[in-house]
This record gives C-alpha cells, structure tokens and sequence, in this order.
C-alpha cells in the first residue's frame, strides 16, 4: 500500500487544505468532498452546534455554515482540479430540519445551497421527509444533480416519481463513477414518508444497485449512504464491489488527526469478497468538510485510501456573496429568533452523543417542562426520546431561536393514558438501540429506571419507579398512569408503537413543545439545569 504524503496549501487567511500525492502508484487519484447531516445550519454555528453570535463571531469562535462551507468546497475543488486530479462533491443526506431557515422556508434554503455548491450527488435522509414527500420534492424538483436513494421507491407516489434513482453514474475526469444511494430502514418510524413512499432494506437495495453498475462495467463504486456508522461498515463488509462508504445518519466525527475523534479516517473494514473498504462520514451541522482521496489502478480499483475531515473554523473566510444571500433570509426571522426568553445559569446540555444514551439537562429541562404544563390533567408521566432534542444551549441569555434550535420539528404536545406494563415496553424501546445512539432513547420525568445495556434489547430496563403522593414506588404494570408526549412519538415514531397502539383518551393537539419549553424556561428565570439520577445507566 502506498502513503500518501500531504501537500498543505494556504486557503483564505491562515487555514490550510491537504491534498494528496501518490508517488507514482496509483493511476489516479479520485477525490471525494462530502458533508452529512447539514440540518439547516445555513448561518455559522457556535460549540454547541445552535447559531453563533455575532460576539461569537467577531472573537473567532464560529464554525461552518453555507458561506464558509461555498468557500472551503470551492477552493478545494479548484486545487484538486488545478493539479490535474478528478473531484466529486457529495452529500449524504438530511440537509433539511434544525434551524428557523428550514421552519420558515420548508427545505428551500439548503436546496438552493446545494446548486450554488455544485453538489455532483445527494443521499436523501430521513429528515428530507419530515414535511412529508413534500418536504422531499424541493429538493427534486430544483436539484441540478441526481437524487439518490436505492432502497426508496416513489413510483407510488404522484409527486416523487420518477424523482429519485438508485444510482447515477458520473464523469470524473477520464473515470466513471457510480454512486448509489440509501436512507435508513427506519425512515417511516422516525420521519414522514407517508404510505405511498416505500423504504426497502438499505444493504439488499445497496447491493443490487452495485451488481447493476458492474454489469454495466463500472469498477469504481461508491456507496453514498445515510444509514449510520455501524450500518455503514456492515455494508462496506457484506457487498462485494464498493471501492468505499461515504455515510451519515449517525453524526460521527471521524479523523485522521484528531484525538476527539470518535474513529478512524478512512475507517477499514474487511470485505467479504477480499480486501479492504474504507468508510467515512464528517460529523455534522456543518462544522466539518471530509476530503477522501482515493488511489485508482487503471481498472478504476481500490489501490490505497487516504484524506481527513476538515474542520471548518473562523480561519476559512465566509464567501461575501452566500453571506449577502444568507443575511436577506435572515431578515423576516431576526425578530422572532432574538426574542429573548429567559436565562441559564450554566450550559444545558442537549449534544446527540449524550441525550441519546443517558439522562441529560436538555432531557430532564424538556420533560419537567412537558409535565409542569398539563400537571393539572392529572399526568404524571413525561417521556421524550432524544433524538428530538438538537442542540444545547449556553449559559446566558436563552432567546427564542435558541429554543427552536432545540426543538425544531413543531412536534404538539400529546396526553394519553397508558398501562404501567405499556411504560415498561416503551422504555425497553428506547434503550433497544442505546449501542447504535439511536434517537429513541427516552427521556423522562416523572419516572426513574435502570438500563443493563450488557443485556439483550427487550430485556434491558428495570427498576422502574413512579412517583406516588412524594415518595417512589415500583410501576404497577396493571395500574394506568397518565402520560405526556409528542405526537411524533404518540404516531408511533421512533418505534413507539404502544403509544399508538395501546393509548386511551389520546389528545395529539396541543400547544407546540417548543412553546411549552420557552414558557416553563420564563417562568423558571434563571434556569439552573439539572441531572437528578432519574435514568440509571449500567
């Protein structure tokens, strides 16, 4: 295998590009720009992935958003070209849902971002569905590259059809690139597809889309994908054919230098056919740029792989121009979005790789402040899955945007009754996939409970307690206990299906959370998060 030494260029100021020189092995080098799971992030971020500050900003301490990424793509593509080399740009997916742009605008923002990038290829993620199909055809039909998604079939649908393909081959210099697409299995539980959009197995679909490329005799195949990391691997493992996996779904930060790295980049993994898959993803919200370059031999087969993500800080220079156009669509939300709310006496923790596997002070904030507005109902339960909380929040002022960050999806609160054994079951969902991150991890108030994340999905909880006039008591499985939720959930979303199911006197249509939030948080001014040992994780 070869090493592939870097060549560090000077970008915008002080920020630096590596591209990589094979020395005289490999045929071509193929590079591969990609980001995953943008979630609206048009204006820069701060640490906590919400929107930065303008204070924030003038200190350097803002990351990503459209214009920084328009110029850090830009630049990088006119090197690699500049030096001979073919480059694609990628997304894998959920451009759409996560800040005011995506409320206001339905998708339009980040499917314009998209052409003024010049995306060559785009997964759909889950996310482009939470408005329904119709979330989704914004992005098809303005998109001025293919739409991929090899497990999605749309032909049942009259808006989508025709609109998304399983693959798409593209000309990369004197290369021909396949490109295959899949979404997650579990769209329909944790988005809005709706039942004339059928999601098939990600890793069958994947791996027929690849025999068609080779049929067609294409060689280098790539598996741009929004399934998570550990789908991912499985897939770069289990389908022979695939030069690589270029993922998203599961936010994961990996690198090649970074100690915080959640993993390895490229991430190698065995393939059942021989030799080796390289599988990358770039974190998320914009905040990183992976840059995967790949050593072709003249038949267009995996040699070696190489390249890293980039984090894109102050030192990349926003494009004047993206940022003009971001700052117009700014203008009709700035009001709501400054309105301030209340304050923080600390950060309130509400990251993905927290909220998603134990109990966090944006989870414990989001349910107190369920239960606080319908106590009078008689509920006394609140149980909310992580994955519906997206981002934290800082110590200081808490304005409205800030909130809306955390709960984007005007999810309505939704009260039912419930037996204590259904409580139960819905907890065991919720820690069923606590190895995987996956947003169903519940969230609770009202409740305590104990995960054995050693044993097997389904038999993970126990030690569950109510509270009974003050003092805890064990769950009565027979008993029925009044619980607040979301109408996500209440659907059956996130694999709820006992709420759906076995709910009484269900009412889907209250206020929205986000305003129940912003409301318990004013009347609780300054706010001191929390983590009580309401969730017991072993």
């Amino acid at each position: 295998m070869s090493f592939i030494p870097k060549l560090r260029l000077l970008l915008g100021s002080t920020a630096l590009m590596a591209l990589g020189t094979a020395p005289g092995i490999a045929d071509t080098q193929l590079h591969i720009l990609h980001f995953n799971d943008f979630h609206s992030r048009i204006e820069s971020i701060n640490r906590f992935n919400s929107t930065c500050s303008a204070e924030d900003e003038s200190q350097g301490n803002c990351f990503g958003g459209a214009a920084r990424l328009f110029t850090l793509i830009n630049q990088m593509r006119d090197a690699i070209t500049a030096q001979g080399d073919p480059v694609l740009v990628l997304s894998a997916g959920d451009s759409s849902q996560g800040s005011l742009f995506y409320t206001t605008y339905g998708g339009e923002a980040e499917a314009e971002l998209n052409n003024l990038i010049g995306l060559d290829a785009m997964a759909v993620g889950n996310h482009e569905f939470d408005n329904g199909p119709e979330g989704l055809l914004i992005f098809t039909q303005s998109a001025e590259y293919p739409i991929l998604g090899a497990n999605i079939d749309v032909s049942g649908n009259n808006l989508l059809a025709g609109q998304v393909v399983p693959y798409a081959i593209l000309n990369a210099g004197d290369l021909r690139v396949g490109i295959v697409g899949a979404v997650t299995n579990d769209t329909p539980e944790i988005s809005s597809p709706g039942p004339t959009v059928v999601i098939n197995d990600a890793l069958d679909s994947v791996r027929a889309s690849v025999a068609d490329l080779q049929a067609q005799g294409i060689t280098t195949i790539i598996a741009l994908t929004h399934v998570g990391y550990i789908p991912e691997q499985e897939m770069a493992a289990q389908i022979e054919g695939l030069t690589a996996v270029v993922g998203g779904h599961s936010h994961t930060y990996l690198s090649a230098s970074d100690p915080r790295r959640e993993g390895p980049y490229p991430t190698w993994v065995d393939n059942v056919g021989g030799g080796i898959v390289p599988v990358v993803q770039a974190g998320a919200y914009s905040r990183y740029l992976g840059h995967l370059i790949l050593d072709l031999d003249d038949d267009g087969k995996l040699i070696y792989a190489g390249g890293d993500t980039i984090e894109i800080n102050a030192e990349v220079t926003p494009d004047p121009e993206i940022a003009a156009w971001v700052a117009e669509m700014a203008a009709p939300i700035e009001a709501t979005r400054n309105l301030v709310v209340s304050e923080s006496t600390a950060p309130i923790e509400g990251d993905r790789s927290v909220c998603r596997v134990m109990e966090c002070e944006m989870g414990n904030l989001v349910t107190d402040a369920m239960i606080s507005r319908v106590a009078g109902q008689g509920i006394t339960i609140a149980i909310q899955n992580g994955g519906g909380l997206r981002a934290s929040i800082d110590a200081g002022t808490i304005t409205l945007g800030e909130v809306l960050m955390v709960l984007p999806f005007q999810n309505t609160l939704a009260t039912f009754q419930l037996s204590g054994a259904a409580v139960v079951a819905a907890l065991e969902n919720g820690a069923s996939q606590i190895e995987e991150v996956a947003g169903r991890f519940a969230q609770v108030s009202g409740l305590r409970y104990t995960v054995d994340t050693a044993a097997p999905a389904g038999s993970r909880v126990s030690d569950v307690l109510v509270q009974v006039e003050g003092a805890w008591v064990p769950i009565d499985p027979a008993a029925t206990y009044g619980v607040v939720s979301n109408n996500f959930m209440r659907s059956g979303g996130d694999g709820y299906g006992m709420f759906r199911d076995e709910a009484v006197n269900a009412y889907d249509y209250g206020p929205d959370v986000a305003d129940v939030l912003a409301e318990y948080l004013a009347e609780h001014t300054p706010y001191t998060p929390i983590v009580d040992g309401r969730i017991t994780i072993r």
